[in-house]
């Protein structure tokens, strides 16, 4: 039987690591979910290594997968605001094993790492 090159045949997960777990997407979402609706400076303050492009990029992108939704104000000046949506949200269990598994594996991680390390 000939195996699949396709990465997303080979690995069912690879689909949704490339949506949730880029480089600020993870932050993103759980500072709005955590958080709730926010303005763009907000989240900038709350990021704050992250540069406006990058965060214009990024809500960008999660916008178009569905997973935050941007509300315009026609005020003056002009009020954009970012809220998680019901899809986005539904993240939320799996960032909370993802926790879970960083505050009991991570530690082990690091140990792992340094025995590596010392051995070259």
């Amino acid at each position: 039987m000939k195996q699949s090159t396709d990465p997303e045949l080979a690995c069912p997960v690879a689909p949704v690591v490339d949506i949730v777990f880029s480089r600020w997407t993870t932050p993103i979402l759980w500072a709005l979910n955590e958080y709730g609706r926010q303005r763009f400076v907000e989240l900038e303050r709350r990021l704050a290594s992250i540069t406006p492009k990058v965060l214009t990029q990024r809500l960008r992108q999660l916008e178009r997968d569905g997973l935050v939704s941007r509300t315009y104000h026609a005020e003056v000046p002009p009020r954009v605001e970012y809220e998680i949506t019901e899809l986005g949200a539904s993240l939320g269990p799996l960032f909370a094993h993802l926790a879970t598994w960083a505050d009991a594996s991570l530690g082990k991680v690091e140990r792992a790492r340094r025995a590596y390390d010392a051995q070259r």
